[in-house]
């Protein structure tokens, strides 16, 4: 069997207007009685200058659900090329679904009202974006559908809202704390993560007209088995390193300890994240030569934060994968940290940009610090 995929369109969508640093607190809320103390370091740190809230930033409500994020970036899908009611395949991936069940890719299905196909969740955190666009190119590359559409989608607002930690500093403030404020692997998230969802739409035929971009591979690998976890929600990390999961705590400890808020453990973060998404898995790819260096033109790296690029850079030059920083494309600062979403927001400014060129080559790289793994996909040019 000879059959490619290719991803035929790429589209975004970014709730309401651009919020900036300065405005951040008076949108989510301030925690406590005072202002973050941590809020202009890791800003300083991060180097996001403006991001996106699917919240009213005069009223407080709520604009967008997740699944609405979603849908409305599949909308855009919807061209004189595509009908999206002929959508075949429909793969959703996330990091906090509106709910616990039904799963998310239902609840986008349902959002857009389109015929009956064959839909799927993928979970995870920022590879769960990446493992729906696998799931569809794989659909498509074994015949099982024509056509595909995968997207990445979050409302990380949702959680980071000062109303979610009220109780917790509510209950710091009873227990006569001297410094009654959420610990800081969840405060520093609330300056890190924002909103937005992107669309890509898979068939096993090129574009007519225009470039289109053909799949010619998506390596995922996890590192679970060697490292703790790292990024987590619904649970605590106890001193032994395990996560203690929500039901295993009474209801008014869900409130009283923030346990749904989305955590970090930032030093374990700084000491793994490099050598387990960029150095292992890089120098494995090569050694298989899978991935030859030198024939990338763009080089597309998910990176959190701008404190990571330059460390990423040294990393892979270690691992022999040197491509020059000229060659990297991001919109980190501008479209902020979308998680799941943040590859497709990046995609599709890079395809609209009218910069790529036929032949050229795409490495796209999505590492996730959940519990450490990471993956890479080489796009090229046609």
């Amino acid at each position: 069997m000879n059959r490619n995929v290719y991803i035929n369109d790429i589209q975004a969508f970014l709730p309401n207007d651009a919020v900036s640093n300065n405005e951040i607190e008076s949108i989510l809320g301030q925690v406590g009685l005072r202002p973050s103390r941590a809020k202009k370091l890791i800003l300083r740190s991060n180097q996001i200058k403006t991001r996106y809230y699917a919240i009213d930033k005069k009223s407080g409500r709520t604009t967008h659900t997740n699944a609405q994020l979603a849908a409305e970036a599949v909308r855009k899908l919807d061209t004189a090329a595509f009908d999206i009611n002929t959508i075949e395949l429909l793969a959703c991936g996330t990091t906090l679904p509106d709910q616990l069940l039904p799963n998310h890719a239902l609840m986008v299905h349902g959002e857009l009202g389109i015929p009956s196909c064959e839909v799927i969740a993928t979970s995870g955190i920022c590879l769960s974006g990446t493992m729906s666009l696998k799931y569809g190119y794989m659909s498509v590359l074994s015949g099982q559908s024509s056509n595909a559409v995968a997207t990445g989608s979050e409302n990380a607002s949702s959680v980071m809202r000062a109303q979610n930690f009220a109780e917790e500093v509510e209950s710091r403030v009873e227990k006569l704390e001297r410094q009654p404020e959420i610990a800081f692997e969840k405060d520093f998230l609330r300056w890190m993560l924002s909103d937005g969802a992107g669309a890509v739409l898979m068939s096993a035929v090129p574009n007519r007209e225009g470039i289109s971009l053909k799949i010619d591979w998506i390596v995922q690998k996890s590192y679970a088995n060697e490292v703790d976890a790292c990024m987590y929600a619904g649970c605590e990390k106890l001193e032994d390193g395990s996560l203690k999961g929500w039901r295993e705590y009474r209801p008014q400890e869900w409130l009283e300890q923030s346990i749904f808020s989305v955590k970090q453990d930032v030093k374990l973060l700084n000491e793994k994240i490099i050598e387990y998404t960029v150095t292992r898995p890089l120098k494995e790819l090569i050694e298989k030569r899978t991935l030859n260096p030198d024939e990338i033109s763009y080089f597309l790296p998910h990176y959190s934060s701008g404190y990571f690029r330059d460390k990423v850079y040294a990393r892979m030059k270690e691992a022999g994968c040197d491509i020059s920083q000229e060659k990297w494309f991001t919109n980190l600062p501008t479209k902020g940290n979308t998680g799941s979403a943040s590859i497709y927001i990046m995609l599709e400014e890079l395809f609209r940009s009218g910069r790529l060129k036929t032949g050229e080559k795409l490495l796209c790289y999505i590492p996730e610090s959940g519990r450490f793994s990471t993956a890479f996909m080489q796009l090229s040019v046609v």
